[in-house]
């Protein structure tokens, strides 16, 4: 076998420009120095979802699997909805992240949630055990309608 000094450089057209690699570093540096002044300076939170009065709520228990599949529950056992993997995803993904976040918190995994409807029609979903909370607008109308279908419906 012979050895042979193989060029790994390649041809000029190949690599990427210098001045964008130097523009991708300050645009890393720049980012870095803000956030770090906005935490040391602890400047308020602007990109929060706006404060309205509560007009629904639901205490709720979670149960989802990694297919997609979704079982809901009251505090009596009661059943609200059992979500095949087609209809449940979003629902069974949120409750697999309760679960991430209450095992980072060492906290028991089968904890309630509160899920709430506000005035200005958004609708959240808080963990009371992890403080853990969720804007579900912030994941699409269809994901939040999901949830608010769980809600208990105005009777007229």
């Amino acid at each position: 076998m012979s050895t042979q000094n193989a060029d790994f450089r390649g041809s000029s057209e190949d690599l990427v420009p210098l001045p964008l690699i130097r523009a991708l570093c300050a645009l890393v540096v720049f980012s870095l120095v803000t956030v770090s002044w906005a935490v040391l300076t602890d400047r308020p939170l602007d990109a929060t979802p706006p404060d309205s009065r509560v007009v629904a709520e639901r205490v709720l228990y979670l149960d989802g699997d990694l297919a997609g599949a979704a079982r809901i529950t009251e505090a009596d056992g009661t059943l609200v909805a059992d979500l095949a993997p087609e209809e449940g995803g979003f629902i069974s993904g949120v409750a697999r992240v309760l679960d991430r976040e209450r095992t980072k918190a060492r906290v028991p995994l089968d904890g309630p949630v509160r899920l709430i409807a506000m005035e200005n029609g958004r609708v959240a979903i808080l963990d009371p055990s992890t403080g853990w909370r969720a804007d579900l607008m912030g994941f699409g109308a269809d994901n939040a309608a999901a949830f608010a279908r769980l809600l208990p419906q105005p009777t007229e």
